[in-house]
């Protein structure tokens, strides 16, 4: 009976298979505790039995009589390039995938497997982005990657390259779904951002087998993985026809949340996004509405609110002490946005707004039009006062 590695690259290979339908195979052969020992059975029927099971002939026809070359070959190429297998019945495999029709009955990973089940967001978009779409992805990604979100993309030019360069310059993890085997990468020029990925604790994943090229039928394929992942989609710049809608639109079957980011209707990269605000995309114009949006807590934010006992409350109070020292410092002598303020600091949007206020009453920065704020020079006190200041209203939501 073909078991281990060699019983996961042939099912890896099983077309017409999902990870739910290899579960519930797996459990009508053998119970829940060998469910390992189930998949393997498969391997031993006949194409008539299985069809009776519920297999797809497709899927039938391999079982029966897979390719042992191919297999050998994926196999070689595993221990070659540092490779894992990733069957959809372990607990590693991250549930949010595994319950959704479709989704590969085995992954191949390279890197950490465990950061599979983090709570995810998938950032995508065009892979000719605007200056102010590579930026706002990076920021985006680097404001959620400090609040705990893990950023996922697919490793392509432009918005996913910027996402997965925001995450790691925050010190975080993050997650490249490929469109390719991962014997190889695509595009040629990331080889170096794959390698920081996993350096950084992060992972590369696909459905294909190592040696697989890039092909176009395979990067639409693999937007439904980048979905399954997350708790939602976030779509930055994007055309009208866009591989990035196709990622959307299987985040919407999938029940995930969708975002979008709104845009000049000059810019043609805007046309996408603005389309799905149409069919129902949630508008986000700061990174703090998508944690709001998923229930996510900030985790800054989180720290200061959960202070329940005088200790602890101390602890608290020397963080924000010293994280309105670090603001100030962050702040410009030209007008600066909360979100900026937030990716500089590593803080919670709504922490730097209550700062920024006490700032304000110290007359050490001055508020400006666009919910922009101004460092002072000298941080003179302003003649406006202290009940002025506290009556003005201020942004409670780090919108720019």
């Amino acid at each position: 009976m073909i078991e281990g590695d060699e019983l996961w690259a042939t099912l890896a290979r099983t077309p017409s298979l999902d990870a739910p339908t290899l579960r519930a195979l797996a459990l009508r052969l053998a119970d829940d505790a060998a469910l390992s020992a189930g998949c393997a059975l498969l391997l031993t029927r006949t194409a008539s039995e299985l069809t009776s099971l519920g297999v797809k002939p497709r899927a039938a026809a391999w079982l029966t009589a897979p390719r042992h070359d191919l297999i050998n070959a994926d196999l070689a190429a595993r221990e070659r390039h540092g490779l894992q297998l990733l069957p959809s019945i372990e607990p590693l495999y991250p549930a949010q995938l595994a319950q959704q029709a479709g989704a590969p009955p085995v992954l191949w990973l390279r890197g950490s497997a465990a950061v599979l089940s983090r709570a995810q967001l998938a950032i995508v978009g065009t892979r000719n982005p605007t200056a102010t779409g590579r930026s706002t992805a990076y920021d985006f990604s680097a404001y959620c990657t400090r609040g705990g979100l893990l950023v996922t993309s697919g490793l392509a030019l432009g918005i996913d390259a910027a996402a997965h360069q925001g995450a790691l310059a925050s010190g975080g993890a993050t997650v490249a779904v490929c469109g390719t085997g991962l014997a190889r990468c695509y595009p040629r020029e990331h080889l170096g951002l794959a390698e920081h990925i996993v350096a950084a604790g992060g992972a590369l994943v696909s459905e294909l087998p190592p040696d697989s090229p890039p092909a176009s039928r395979h990067f639409p394929d693999r937007n439904r993985i980048l979905s399954g992942l997350s708790r939602g989609v976030l779509v930055v710049e994007a055309a009208r026809r866009s591989g990035s809608l196709i990622t959307a639109r299987h985040a919407g079957e999938q029940g995930r949340e969708v975002f979008a980011i709104p845009g000049s209707i000059h810019n043609p990269l805007s046309r996408g996004c603005h389309q799905l605000l149409r069919d129902g995309a949630t508008l986000v114009e700061s990174a703090a509405e998508v944690f709001l949006e998923l229930n996510i807590p900030d985790l800054n934010q989180r720290f200061i609110s959960s202070s329940g006992n005088a200790a602890a409350a101390d602890v608290a109070a020397q963080a924000l002490d010293k994280g309105t020292e670090i603001l100030l410092h962050a702040v410009a002598f030209e007008p600066t946005s909360v979100d900026t303020l937030a990716v500089r600091t590593g803080l919670a949007s709504q922490l730097v707004v209550s700062m920024l206020l006490l700032l304000e009453l110290e007359g050490k920065v001055a508020p400006q039009p666009g919910g922009r704020y101004i460092r002072l020079r000298g941080d003179a006190v302003r003649p406006s006062g202290v009940r002025a200041a506290a009556a003005r209203s201020a942004p409670t939501n780090g919108k720019t």
